[in-house]
């Protein structure tokens, strides 16, 4: 029984689960609105919520552990040099899912993740 077991599994091992989250954060981050199903986007809002809360103690400690997630060292000066500072006066909630339809291919639910203080508003969501 699966009794307060937090998250899902996604038909996937520990590790390449980690390694997908890994990633979507850090392309999260780069173009700071991405689509994907809407489970996805929800198990990704608590590792890029995470990920920020830790860019806004802004510690060297605080990036040693943020760098463990998102390997990029661009993204990840971007995370703690312009996201954090936007997200400063806030206490959580650093992301919003957006429903966005069904993929065409298999009825799966798409939604749209993306910073709620973000700076630029691309036209169209990058897909993950």
């Amino acid at each position: 029984m699966r009794h307060l077991k937090k998250g899902r599994k996604f038909s996937r091992t520990s590790a390449h689960r980690d390694a997908m989250f890994s990633n979507m954060a850090t392309s999260l981050f780069l173009h700071e609105c991405i689509e994907t199903t809407r489970e996805k986007a929800k198990d990704l809002r608590g590792v890029a919520e995470r990920l920020i809360t830790l860019a806004k103690r802004g510690d060297l400690h605080a990036r040693r552990l943020a760098f463990r997630q998102v390997r990029d060292l661009d993204v990840l000066k971007k995370l703690f040099d312009d996201i954090a500072p936007r997200c400063q006066a806030r206490a959580g909630g650093y992301t919003r899912v957006i429903k966005s339809g069904v993929r065409k291919g298999d009825a799966a639910s798409l939604s749209v993740i993306e910073l709620v203080e973000r700076r630029n508003a691309p036209t169209t969501p990058e897909v993950a």
